[in-house]
This record gives structure tokens, sequence and C-alpha cells, in this order.
């Protein structure tokens, strides 16, 4: 006798096994002591700024070098100019460049086998992986000086509807310990991006002073002009808004003050029993709404309908 496996027994179970829920993400250590400056909102206008420069920046790689290069957005972050550093080799190529008018200076990093691959095409090398892992000659430092200060243009364009930057290179250093950009508790914004230069692929960044985006990443947020056309029709929608309010019926409750009573009180209430309230009887009462107080009234009659007579409300009170 053959007995048929549980999958084959129901109708329409293909036998597969349950696929598991993906985790949306994983936890980031926060410190309290030192609070995100850097919001969403100015990460989202970074983020359309540099995704520009990525694209325009592919297109300086691949030109200049005649091979096929990719530059990739990764991340946007806020970091200490020390927790930057430390991020970094031993020995990198950083391009210290002036950023008028933003306060401090800005660093343009790439580790030193891409910008040696880099030399390599554009003085008609093939660019070969094994690169050596050295400061650049003046020769060869006269070579990269031109294609840096082409991807310092092309980050100007990009962010120019940000701040109107005016990148100027100032310095070039090796060793990251002694690139002094920024005090090692400086609030830094750190633009990470993938280079791809033919197959190999390498890891550049953008650093920033936080203190000198922090304004004009306020002015990019805040809402531009408004029209008068805009203005007038948020006036009609404001009181199109307000007419329709006055007449959404809403319940209201006339209602005692509360009265404490403890767990043995209660267990002993009876049918019959009177308890007594502890609203006084020249108190008024409270008329809430959603359990919040708004008004104060006295109790009466309306006909033969039981009423309240509003004697006061908090904004009379204060």
């Amino acid at each position: 006798m053959t007995i048929a496996p549980p999958s084959a027994s129901r109708p329409g179970h293909t036998g597969s096994r349950p696929r598991r829920r993906t985790r949306a993400g994983e936890p980031v250590p926060y410190d309290f002591r030192r609070p995100i400056q850097l919001s969403r909102e100015h990460q989202r206008i970074l983020m359309l700024g540099f995704d520009g420069f990525a694209r325009q920046a592919t297109t300086v790689f691949t030109s200049s070098l005649r091979t096929v290069c990719q530059l990739t957005l990764q991340t946007i972050e806020q970091r200490t100019y020390n927790e930057y550093v430390e991020s970094l080799g031993q020995q990198t190529y950083m391009m210290l460049f002036a950023a008028d008018p933003m306060t401090g200076l800005g660093v343009l990093e790439m580790p030193v086998p891409a910008v040696m691959s880099c030399v390599d095409h554009m003085l008609g090398g093939p660019g070969s992986d094994d690169q050596p892992d050295r400061p650049l000659t003046e020769i060869e430092g006269g070579v990269i000086k031109g294609f840096m200060d082409r991807l310092l243009n092309e980050m100007r364009y990009s962010l120019a509807a940000v701040l109107p930057l005016e990148p100027a290179a100032a310095a070039v250093e090796y060793a990251p310990q002694f690139a002094q950009a920024a005090s090692p508790a400086d609030v830094m914004v750190v633009v990470e991006f993938e280079l791809r230069i033919n197959e190999r692929a390498h890891r550049s960044t953008i650093c920033l002073p936080f203190s000198g985006l922090h304004p004009y990443l306020t002015n990019s947020s805040n809402p531009g002009p408004v029209s008068d056309r805009e203005r007038a029709a948020r006036a009609h929608a404001g009181q199109m808004l307000r007419q329709q309010m006055d007449h959404v019926p809403v319940s209201v409750a006339v209602r005692f003050h509360p009265t404490q009573l403890g767990p043995t009180d209660l267990s002993q209430v009876q049918v019959g029993d009177v308890l007594r309230l502890s609203h006084s009887s020249t108190a008024p009462l409270d008329v809430t709404l959603d359990g919040a107080t708004f008004a104060h009234a006295t109790p009466g009659a309306h006909g033969q309908r039981l009423a309240a007579l509003i004697v006061n409300t908090p904004k009379e009170n204060s």
C-alpha cells in the first residue's frame, strides 16, 4: 500500500516550504549624548543633489579614462570628523577643498589604487588592478589634479539648487590622521559612493561640514513663496472647512464630578443601595466632549425633558 505525502492529499498545495518574512531592517545603535541633527528632509535634499553628481561624475570618469566606469550613491550619514577619519584606510587620496560661501573645508576622498588606475588610463595604460599603493609623484599629481577639478565642478553644478557652492582645491593629504579639515568632534555629512572602474569596485567618499550646510538645507526645505492665487485658494478651502465643521454632530455629556470607591465597597453594592456622591449640591455639572470638559452647567428642565443651563466656560474662567 502506498501512502501519499501530505502535500499530495490537499488540493492546491504546492508542497513548497513557507517563505520566511523578510526583516524590515536591522537595529541601528543610537547615542543619546550625540543626537542626530541631519533630518530625513535634509537627507532627501542631499540625496537628490548627490545622485545627480554621481550621474555627471560617471560621464566624467568614462570620457576621461576611456573605459567603462560607474559611480553610484550608497549612503548619506552624519558622523563626527574623528569617526570619518577612522573609517578610512591608513593611506588614501584626500583632496581638501574650500567651498565658499559654506564655512569650513570639504574632503573628496578616493583610495590610492583607484587614483593610480585613473592616472594609468589617462596616460594611455591598461589601468590594471595591480597598482602601487604609494603617494603620487609630482607628474602623477598634476595629471590627477585636473581630473579632480572637473569632479569639483560637477559637484558645484549638482548642488546649485541647495547652495551656491564654489569649490576650490586647497591641499592634498594621504594620511587621514594628518588631514586637518575639521576638529575631531565636529559634525560632518559623509556621502559614500561605489566607484567601479571596469570590474573593480572602490569606495569613495565626500565629507562636508554640517554647520556650513545646515543654513542652506533649512532654506531649501522651507516652502517657497505663495502666489496670490494659491493664497486665495487656501483661504476658500479653510472657509469651506469651517462651514462644514459647524454642522458636524458630536456627542456631549453632562456629568457629576467623579466619585471614588474602593474594591470592598464595590463588591458589597446591592440593588437598592444609595451611594453618596462627592459632587457638592452647589457645584455646577461638567459638560464634556470625548472626556474633555469644555463648559459647566446647572441642571434644570425644558418642558417635560431634562436640560442643563450653561453657566460658564473655561475661557470665561481664565
